[in-house]
């Protein structure tokens, strides 16, 4: 059963409808899929659109914590959706490993030079990603990627942003439509400072249970060399900065080798967009 939700109304109902057009002509389509919103909201689209001719392609690699990969696969499965794991390897790449303000440029290119072969191989006729009209006026080196290899970003020629794309995605029942962005574990180093296999398991487990012993909605753990600096939602700042919580925390994230530790006042700042309405309907029903 479909659930509605405010603001389904004619001009965004139109642009779902271009959407539906775009995917009915793409053919045999791989969509790249990371459990995220977007590409969830994507790939369910192109799977009621396309049927078995829409594959979702989830890369494993260390850049994606593993929790993401099984609960990007489970919403999948719920939904009768097929997705296909491949491993990717930009850490190969010395572009990737350098971290300059170009990394997600290789680490998309190896993605979608993955993809490219298996599209040729088994005869996929296109290649689609989530990209959204809030990406456009950004420095996006991923999107470069998908220009160099000819990906398709039918969302974005539907022209819809993240706060539609929201609320289609809660339309169709999809229970990541308020999900937080969460780019991957790379974006937790800072440009200039080697990627390694090590800092990155050190990201995730740190966010994995910082998100686990509070209860944190978002949690982001900048590796800054042997400091750490946890970014959370404004209004659960203080809950984590006493004496003794931070004590514990320093603790926890000692044992994975950061010697200090600091909580940034100025909390997570990355925009987020999420419907108003649906927003306060979520915070209402956890206060119930």
């Amino acid at each position: 059963m479909r659930l509605r939700a405010p603001g389904i109304e004619p001009a965004l109902s139109a642009k779902r409808s271009r959407l539906t057009d775009i995917l009915a002509g793409m053919g045999r389509t791989l969509v790249a899929y990371s459990g995220g919103v977007d590409s969830a909201y994507l790939l369910a689209e192109a799977s009621q659109v396309l049927g078995p001719r829409a594959l979702g392609v989830i890369a494993k690699s260390p850049s994606l914590p593993g929790a993401e990969l099984t609960a990007a696969l489970s919403l999948a499965g719920s939904r009768g959706i097929g997705v296909r794991v491949i491993e990717t390897r930009e850490m190969e790449r010395a572009g990737y490993r350098a971290n300059g303000p170009d990394r997600c440029f290789h680490c998309k290119a190896e993605l979608f030079e993955r993809l490219t072969a298996v599209a040729a191989l088994e005869g996929w006729a296109t290649i689609a990603y989530g990209a959204l009209t809030d990406d456009l006026g950004d420095v996006r080196p991923g999107m470069a990627a998908a220009d160099r290899f000819r990906v398709r970003a039918p969302l974005l020629e539907a022209g819809l942003g993240k706060l539609e794309v929201r609320l289609l995605a809660r339309d169709l029942g999809l229970r990541v439509w308020d999900k937080p962005q969460s780019a991957c574990l790379a974006s937790r180093i800072p440009h200039g400072s080697p990627v390694t296999e090590m800092k990155l398991s050190q990201v995730e487990r740190g966010e994995a249970w910082l998100r686990e012993a509070f209860g944190l909605r978002v949690a982001r753990l900048r590796h800054e060399g042997t400091h750490a600096r946890v970014e959370v939602l404004e209004e659960d700042i203080a809950r984590i900065s006493g004496e003794t919580t931070l004590s514990n925390i320093s603790f926890t994230l000692n044992r994975l080798g950061f010697m200090t530790v600091e909580i940034d006042p100025r909390g997570y700042r990355r925009p987020d967009p999420q419907p108003k309405v649906l927003a306060e309907e979520r915070a209402d029903g956890e206060r119930r």
